[in-house]
């Protein structure tokens, strides 16, 4: 099957095969979704919409006031001669079934509305994660697939043979396909064998394949009653066939399997992917590649997607990638978040990659191909590049000198019109064509250099490039040093102006980069050079020196203040009220020795509705077995009134802490005798949790910057409200701003009448259209709030309380 992706402005897709070539299917502007790729790949595979079946009526209703104007056609029901499903019964479940409100004139009102099953309860329409059974059985069919076996996709299982154990027949042919996540491998284990036995297992036998087809790699032809030894793939996916021909009937066999994550990966090129992608992975998984390639070659590896857990120093989910064949290897990088690591090169033909997850927030994961890579910079010829030869995954580039560009043979360096060497104190710098529209395909490059113990600083006047958050394509760098490898101090693009910059000695490299498509008016900046005080002697402070333009100033560390002569420390007071969404926290005097005799307090807040995780980074304090002399307690709540949450000591680091509302109070104490390092550990606000709804109204928000910043991108939430026994809980919306789309299927809050999501639902909101008020039928209300990595608006704010119960519930239905 070849399909070319054509005309973007739409999604859809021919059904079945049209013609002897490529076939075009759409997949256009906010359609690049899995679940909408799937769906229009199912109508290339030979599917129509479930919800257009002749028998359509016996099952759902369409609401004809509710649909779009225009989009009518879309709900129009087949006659008994244009579609046929195969006998199979009609699948609420399946991937081709449009949702509730698909072509809604409000995402509040329903097109197609389930009828009640046997159990009163309307069936969910609409998923596009996976294929339901319904779809792979109907596609079986369709397609003609061995009549007994199957497609097994998930991490674990098992599987045997037609009538085990009492015994298969004659002329049986089975087919099952084993397939997880590429990267993984498969261990099949058989743990029952009982077939016809022959000369070469010519009758009766079982066959397993080390790959996709009939035709791949075998690894064993299997018959008698020996049970085989443990089968382990080559790759991630297993074939196995089982025929039998004769009239002696064996009991069959049995066999069961597991993905295993990891492993060495010989050869010059593959995919890798984090357990379960494109699907969140699992919690506490560690996965480990050994890839090597032919001698001679490096091993280049790129990132194609990556969305895992958020965190400033990678603590928790993280991808980590070494120069070499083992953990001991040089550190290439450790990478966590929604940004895309770099293209990374080992330096040897091997490379080692290490996905790791923690029991809490789980994220799509990442995928990534690798290859082997040669250096074609280190050949005699250096690609006929004129001045600089730069190597790439795959290929390589030239580049010019500051002060040149390339020509247009893209290997020439001519006399550029922006960049070059500065050595003045000062001055200014602009795009090419500033302030009109810079030209596309520029790279300007300025390095400038003051004396020495000179700081230089840079300020944007006006700033205006192509981009989003991630600067692909149009960008500056800002680094601290001459080289493109220096200490990169900003990647800035878009129109947000960039914040003064200081370089950290005593020259800046700033690089201006456009592609060949959109040009906006580029930037204007100054600079100046003044001297750093604090590279002579701390410039006389006591603990830590900052330079300022034209002078300096003096800081104290932790638990310490500025004495009266601005240089000097004493000992401050040690009582912290901290309301920020994340930072560090450290005991007195950090990262030396804690003075005696301290007791400190820090009382942590954040958003309602909210919760705060607070991780140890480091804890080094005198050893008890009750932690009766120096320690920290922190309790779960704003003061030591609170229930306690732990009470530490000694330098073994504790296992995360979260408190169960938005306050957390923590309490250091040292005795007069031993003193050591102390502690520091990292807070930061998490959503979800557990609420009480009370007679008094409560708040509740999105995300912990409401207010201030849009809602993050990623985020997956879920709060369980809950009132006291015979009250009811009502929620109202003050305030509701998420990314707008027909089916709500990108960012949505999602109510449910109950303690969990297995609840009746309420109803799926997204938009800007402020959700009804909602009152519980029983004493629980259930808040999920979804995120994609695209778009993302104001958010939430809600506020609930404890009602009597009401006689009627506001739902979607």
């Amino acid at each position: 099957m070849e399909l070319r992706g054509l005309r973007p402005k739409n999604c859809c897709s021919y059904v079945g095969r049209r013609g002897g070539g490529p076939q075009a299917i759409s997949i256009g502007k906010n359609c690049d979704k899995f679940g909408i790729v799937v769906h229009e790949l199912g109508h290339v595979v030979g599917f129509w919409h479930e919800h257009t079946r002749p028998d359509r009526d016996e099952h759902v209703d369409i609401i004809r006031d509710n649909i779009q104007p225009g989009q009518e056609y879309n709900f129009l029901k087949m006659e008994p001669g244009e579609v046929d499903s195969l006998g199979e019964v009609y699948d609420f479940g399946s991937i081709m079934h449009y949702a509730r409100n698909t072509f809604s004139r409000s995402i509040f009102l329903d097109t197609i509305l389930p009828r009640y099953d046997v159990n009163g309860v309307r069936p969910s329409i609409g998923q596009r994660t996976r294929l339901s059974k319904g779809d792979i059985a109907q596609a079986q069919k369709l397609y003609k697939c061995a009549r007994c076996g199957e497609s097994l996709q998930e991490s674990a299982g098992n599987f045997s043979s037609p009538g085990f154990p009492s015994g298969y027949s004659a002329y049986t042919h089975c087919v099952w396909r084993i397939s997880v996540t590429p990267g993984e491998k498969i261990v099949l284990n058989f743990t029952s064998m009982d077939l016809f036995r022959s000369h070469l297992c010519w009758y009766d036998h079982l066959e397993v394949r080390d790959g996709f087809w009939r035709k791949a790699p075998l690894k064993g032809r299997f018959c008698g009653d020996t049970l085989p030894d443990p089968i382990i793939s080559t790759d991630s996916r297993l074939w196995v066939e089982f025929r039998s021909s004769s009239s002696w009937l064996g009991k069959g066999f049995s066999a069961v399997y597991e993905a295993i994550c990891g492993g060495e990966l010989k050869k010059d090129s593959g995919q890798i992917q984090s357990p379960n992608y494109p699907d969140d992975y699992q919690s506490n998984k560690v996965c480990v590649w050994r890839i090597t390639v032919a001698e001679g070659f490096q091993v280049g590896l790129s990132f194609q997607s990556f969305e895992t857990e958020k965190h400033d120093i990678c603590t928790y989910d993280y991808v980590e990638v070494r120069d070499g064949s083992s953990e001991s290897s040089p550190l290439l990088g450790r990478f966590c978040g929604y940004e895309k690591p770099e293209n990374i090169k080992s330096s040897s033909n091997q490379l080692w990659l290490k996905f790791a997850s923690d029991g809490s927030v789980n994220k799509a994961g990442f995928a990534a191909s690798f290859l082997k890579e040669m250096d074609e910079c280190s050949r005699p010829e250096k690609g006929q590049c004129e001045q600089r030869c730069v190597n790439t995954l795959g290929s390589y580039r030239c580049a010019c000198d500051p002060g040149y560009e390339l020509a247009a043979n893209r290997r020439s360096c001519e006399a550029a019109a922006c960049g070059g060497f500065i050595a003045s104190l000062n001055g200014s710098l602009t795009t090419p064509g500033w302030p009109n529209e810079y030209p596309h395909n520029k790279n300007c490059v300025w390095q400038l250099v003051a004396p020495a113990q000179y700081r230089i600083t840079l300020v944007f006047d006006g700033f205006e490039t192509e981009g989003n958050d991630v600067c692909k394509y149009d960008y500056v760098e800002v680094r601290s040093g001459l080289s493109s490898d220096s200490k990169l101090q900003g990647k800035f693009c878009g129109s947000e102006k960039p914040d003064v910059i200081t370089s950290l000695q005593n020259n800046m490299r700033i690089e201006f980069k456009s592609d060949n498509t959109v040009s906006k008016k580029g930037f204007k900046a100054h600079f100046f050079s003044d001297v750093d005080e604090c590279s002579k002697s701390n410039g006389g402070c006591q603990h830590e020196c900052v330079n300022t333009f034209g002078s300096y100033s003096c800081q104290c560390r932790s638990g310490f203040m500025l004495h009266d002569n601005q240089h000097d420390c004493k000992e401050a007071g040690c009582d912290h009220s901290v309301n920020s969404v994340s930072g560090t926290i450290s005991s007195p005097n950090w990262p030396d020795k804690y003075p005696s005799k301290k007791a400190c307090t820090w009382s942590l807040s954040t958003s309602p509705g909210h919760r705060i995780k607070l991780v140890f980074n480091e804890v080094d304090m005198e050893a008890h077995l009750e932690c009766a002399y120096d320690h920290l307690e922190i309790f779960d709540g704003n003061d030591i009134r609170a229930p306690t949450l732990g009470r530490f000591c000694g330098s073994r680091k504790p296992s995360p802490v979260v408190s169960s509302s938005n306050s957390m109070f923590l309490r250091f104490f040292s005795d007069n005798s031993v003193q050591k390092r102390g502690f520091e550990a990292s807070y930061r606000a998490e959503c979800g949790g557990n609420l009480k709804a009370e007679v008094k109204t409560k708040e509740l928000y999105s995300h912990a910057q409401f207010g201030d910043n849009n809602y993050p991108g990623g985020s997956d939430c879920l709060w369980v409200v809950t009132a006291e026994k015979g009250y009811g809980v009502e929620m109202i919306f003050q305030v509701f701003d998420t990314e707008e789309e027909a089916d709500c299927g990108y960012d949505y809050v999602e109510l449910y009448d109950g303690a969990d999501v297995k609840s009746p639902r309420l109803g799926r909101y997204c938009g800007s259209g402020t959700p009804e008020d909602v009152y519980s039928a029983g004493d629980a209300i259930t808040l999920k709030f979804h995120s994609d990595d695209s778009i993302s608006k104001k958010g939430f704010h809600a506020r609930y309380t404890s009602t009597k119960f009401q006689d009627t519930l506001h739902t979607s239905d």
